[in-house]
C-alpha cells in the first residue's frame, strides 16, 4: 500500500469509522461514473472493511479497489447470472460476513444489476444499507435547468431497435413531464433524429462523458439535436444521458384541439392502436402530441 492509499484510508476511517457496521450486512455502494474523486469517504471505508465485494465486472471492481489500495474477494454478479450469483452472496451473508455490491459505475440497481440481490436479502431478513453517491441521471437533471419539472420519469436505455423501440419512444414523448433517457454512442444519431421528428420544439438537455475531462452538457430544442451532433465528430463519443424537459403548462388557447385534428384522430383511432394513432395524427395535423394523447384516452374510455 502506498502513502496516498494509506492517507485515503485513514481519512475515510476518521470520517466514517464512528458509525455502526454490524456483521451480515449487504451494502449497496454507489461508485464514480467517470471521476474517481467522486468516490465518497464512507464508500472507501465500507469497501475497506467488508469481507467480499460483489460486482458487475470483476475487472472494473479490481481497478477501483487498487485505487483505494485494498484487495477483497470478488463475486461476479451481472445481468446474465444475477439469480445464481445472488445465492452465492446470500451464503456469505448467512455466515455473518458483510458484502458490498458495486456496479461498473454509478448507483446500483437502477439501470444496472443489483435489484435481484437486494430482493433476496430483503426476503431473508438481511439488513441492506445504501451508500449514496454518483448518479448520471441526477447529475444530468441538476444541469438541465428544467424549470417546469415536477419530479421526473426515469426510463434508462430504450430498446435497441424495432417496434419495441418505436413504442417506448412514443410513450416517452407522450409524457408531458420530465423524462430521463440513456443512449449508447452508436445509436445517438438515430435517437436525435427520432426526437427531432417527434418533438422538434421540446427542450432537451444532452449530457455526455459526465464528470470526465471532456464532459459536455448542452440544452436546445430537439429539432436542433441532429445538426448539433454533426457539427463535431467528438460529440458522438461517450455514454449519453438525455433529459426531455417538461412541457410548459398549456394556456387556455392551447387546451383544445382544432376540428381538423379532432377529425383526424377520430378516423385513425378506428383502425390503429392508440399510440400509433396519436403519432400519425400529430404528424398529419401538427397538433401537440400531449393534447392528442389525452383526447385519444378520453375517446377510448368514452
Amino acid at each position: 500500500m502506498n502513502i496516498r492509499s494509506s492517507l485515503l484510508l485513514q481519512a475515510a476511517a476518521e470520517a466514517a469509522g464512528h458509525q455502526h457496521y454490524p456483521p451480515g450486512t449487504l451494502y449497496v455502494v454507489a461508485t464514480p461514473i467517470g471521476n474517481l474523486a467522486d468516490l465518497t469517504l464512507r464508500a472507501v471505508h465500507v469497501l475497506s472493511r467488508v469481507d467480499a465485494v460483489a460486482c458487475e465486472d470483476t475487472r472494473v471492481a479490481a481497478q477501483l479497489l487498487r485505487h483505494i489500495g485494498i484487495e477483497r474477494p470478488l463475486v461476479a454478479l451481472h445481468a446474465h447470472n444475477e439469480h445464481t450469483a445472488a445465492g452465492l452472496v446470500m451464503a456469505r451473508l448467512a455466515r455473518g460476513e458483510s458484502v458490498a455490491f458495486v456496479s461498473d459505475a454509478g448507483t446500483p440497481a437502477i439501470s444496472d444489476p443489483g435489484a435481484v440481490l437486494v430482493a433476496h436479502a430483503q426476503a431473508a431478513g438481511v439488513r441492506v444499507v445504501p451508500l449514496p453517491g454518483a448518479s448520471s441521471a441526477l447529475a444530468a437533471l441538476s444541469v438541465a435547468g428544467d424549470v417546469a419539472a415536477a419530479g421526473f420519469r426515469f426510463i434508462g436505455f430504450l430498446p435497441s431497435k424495432g417496434a419495441e423501440r418505436r413504442s417506448a419512444l412514443a410513450d416517452a414523448l407522450a409524457d408531458a413531464g420530465t423524462v430521463v433517457v440513456f443512449e449508447a454512442p452508436h445509436r445517438i444519431e438515430a435517437l436525435a433524429a427520432e426526437l427531432a421528428a417527434g418533438a422538434a420544439e421540446r427542450r432537451v438537455t444532452l449530457c455526455r462523458e459526465l464528470t470526465k475531462q471532456f464532459e459536455t452538457a448542452a440544452t436546445m430544442a430537439a429539432g436542433d439535436l441532429p445538426a448539433w451532433l454533426s457539427a463535431d465528430a467528438q460529440r458522438h463519443r461517450g455514454e449519453f444521458v438525455l433529459v426531455l424537459h417538461a412541457r410548459p403548462a398549456p394556456t387556455a388557447s392551447d387546451e383544445a384541439l382544432s376540428p381538423e385534428a379532432e377529425r383526424t384522430l377520430g378516423v385513425l383511432l378506428r383502425d390503429l392502436p392508440l399510440k400509433q394513432a396519436v403519432a400519425l395524427a400529430a404528424e398529419l395535423s401538427g397538433a401537440p402530441r400531449n393534447l392528442l394523447y389525452a383526447r385519444a384516452l378520453a375517446l377510448r374510455e368514452g
